[in-house]
């Protein structure tokens, strides 16, 4: 009569089944669980501390993070309405009663409203010629709106311009130019870019991006400067 052969293997190793039907393994299995956990007492409480610790402390980072955002969004609409009457050193620096946009930016770093407050800080700076200060507002400024980006992109080549950083002006346009491509706006960016070109004596590139205005925007009010601009810079190549 043949016998049949038990694999030693399963003497060894238990199976997910055998953890479900086999009340002998589970119990082994709790054991040993039990068995860990009392020889290394310190060690799992102190780890079990260290998870809640970290948890408590992330709850409460939110909800403080949570106080400042509503705060810096209060003092943000001062601000706000200082920048829309024109009244831009006010809106920079406050009024002495109302905080100002740098005040938001250094009080509230982490906010949404102090990313904002780079965006408006930049373009104040911008206009008071702080071309360097302003540099560092628009680009700590960070935005998921494809067209603020493209603006915000823009600035930071202005600012590039007016520093006589021809070459990163115009790479900081171009990108503008394909971060929201539309025919009201991005000729004028590329109009932007080969002007900077020209200044930086890359006359190829600027003929290039006069060349996009003609070729991918035929209706825009750029595009006869466009063709004046190519042909004047063609002509100079060739004679």
């Amino acid at each position: 009569m043949a016998t049949t052969k038990r694999n030693p293997a399963s003497k060894k190793q238990a199976t997910g089944n055998d953890l479900l039907e086999n009340p002998e393994v589970l119990s082994e299995r709790f054991s040993k669980t039990e068995e860990f956990i009392s020889k290394n007492r310190n060690m799992v409480f102190g780890l079990g501390g260290l998870i809640a610790a970290v948890i408590a402390a992330v709850f409460i980072w939110q909800y403080n993070l949570q106080q400042q955002e509503q705060q810096a969004q209060e003092e943000m609409f001062q601000a706000v309405y200082f920048f829309e009457e024109g009244n831009l050193n006010d809106a920079l620096n406050g009024d002495g009663i109302t905080p100002g946009f740098l005040d938001i930016i250094n009080n509230y770093g982490s906010t949404d409203a102090a990313n904002l407050a780079k965006y408006y800080a930049g373009i104040i700076q911008l206009r008071n010629r702080e071309f360097e200060s302003a540099l560092e507002m628009l680009e700590g400024f960070s935005t998921n709106d494809y067209l603020v980006s493209a603006r915000r992109l823009v600035l930071i080549g202005d600012a590039y311009m007016e520093l006589g950083n021809y070459n990163n002006a115009a790479s900081s346009y171009e990108k503008a130019a394909s971060t929201y491509p539309n025919e009201w706006m991005t000729p004028g960016y590329f109009m932007k870019a080969a002007l900077a070109y020209e200044n930086a004596g890359n006359n190829a590139a600027a003929i290039k991006n006069y060349d996009k205005i003609v070729s991918d925007y035929p209706n825009a009010p750029e595009v006869m400067e466009a063709k004046k601009m190519k042909a004047r810079l063609e002509a100079l190549a060739a004679g």
